[in-house]
């Protein structure tokens, strides 16, 4: 009797014949001791959930896309007769759920799925494009708001576009179009010669208004250019007359995403950085063209004035190749050069 009591201590009954501790029973509807209800919630509704939309992928907790009762995402998400079967959701590789919509755009849908307010960058161009993706994802009240903040800037901001637009049309026109008889009245937009004047427009493009007091710039926002390329070029022995000018691979731009759009605009590759906010920082464009003076002849009227540059170059000489090309006597240099422009 003294010594079963002994052995009680000891892990399993010290080998003794003591009782020994079995594990819970497993009852129907559990799975290993674990009710079968929580183990089917916590699978089927994860607390992190993962969406791929248009390809950037989001990570944010369940509650959040169902904060709007009756949403697109709250029918995905929820449990319930109204909501959509998980397996008629389309998946990425990854198993996360894919919605083809604009990536860039859903960040702020889920900003206001976190707190219902909407809060949009200064100078905000996309609020139309935004009002379509609230309408899909089925947002009442941020369509309401998109939609009270978009009409009165729509307007306006159209007004503006339409004029400077008009004026150019109406100077080109004047080119063409035959003199009255009793002669043309004196205007901003032409000269005594009668030629359309450039400065005039550009004033006008500016917000500086035909009886307006601003300058040229009145009414553009100030910001830095820079414009970088590396180019090459030969020396051979006699450099005068062997010299190859410089062969110009690309041209990069780097600065403020709007600055850069207004200058340069159709011919501004984004291919490497699509989809950047206006208000963002960019060093990833580049130019469609590789001729340095029609950069500078854009930048110039813009407004921009060069403010500084710096180059960098390097020598070597070039490997001997067969054929007409550099010998190896003659030195190829390289060289990476910035142009820093401004706009006051």
């Amino acid at each position: 009797m003294a010594l079963a009591e002994s052995t009680r201590g000891l892990p399993n009954g010290g080998g003794g014949g003591g009782v020994r501790s079995q594990p819970p029973e497993a009852t129907p509807g559990s799975v290993g001791g674990t009710p079968a209800s929580i183990s089917s919630s916590s699978s089927s509704s994860p607390e992190i959930v993962e969406l791929n939309v248009g390809g950037q992928v989001y990570v944010t907790r369940r509650g959040t896309v169902l904060s709007v009762r009756g949403s697109l995402l709250w029918r995905m998400f929820s449990e319930g007769a109204s909501s959509m079967p998980s397996s008629s959701l389309p998946r990425d590789s990854k198993g996360r759920v894919f919605l083809d919509r604009d990536g860039f755009l859903f960040r702020y849908v889920l900003d206001y799925l976190r707190d219902q307010e909407l809060v949009l960058p200064e100078r905000f161009p996309e609020r139309g494009r935004l009002q379509k993706e609230a309408e899909y994802f089925q947002l009442p009240d941020l369509v309401r708001r998109l939609a009270a903040n978009t009409n009165p800037s729509s307007s306006s901001s159209s007004s503006r576009a339409g004029l400077p637009g008009l004026l150019r049309e109406a100077s080109l026109c004047a080119e063409d179009a035959e003199a009255p008889e009793q002669g043309p009245s004196p205007s901003p937009s032409s000269s005594s010669t009668g030629a359309p004047l450039l400065a005039a427009s550009l004033s006008l493009d500016a917000g500086g208004g035909a009886g307006g007091s601003g300058g040229p710039s009145s009414g553009r926002r100030s910001g830095y250019i820079t414009i970088g390329y590396r180019g090459s070029y030969t020396l051979g022995r006699e450099a005068q007359a062997d010299a190859k000018f410089r062969r110009v691979a690309r041209i990069t731009v780097c600065g403020k995403t709007a600055l850069a759009k207004e200058v340069f605009g159709e011919t501004l590759n984004e291919s490497r950085d699509p989809d950047r906010p206006p208000e963002r920082y960019t060093a990833r464009y580049y130019l469609k063209f590789n001729f340095l003076e029609q950069a500078f002849d854009r930048l110039s009227e813009a407004g921009f004035r060069m403010a500084a540059c710096s180059s960098t170059g390097t020598c070597a000489f070039a490997p001997e190749q067969p054929g007409p090309g550099p010998g190896p006597d003659d030195k190829v240099w390289a060289s990476y050069t910035e142009y820093v422009f401004c706009r006051e």
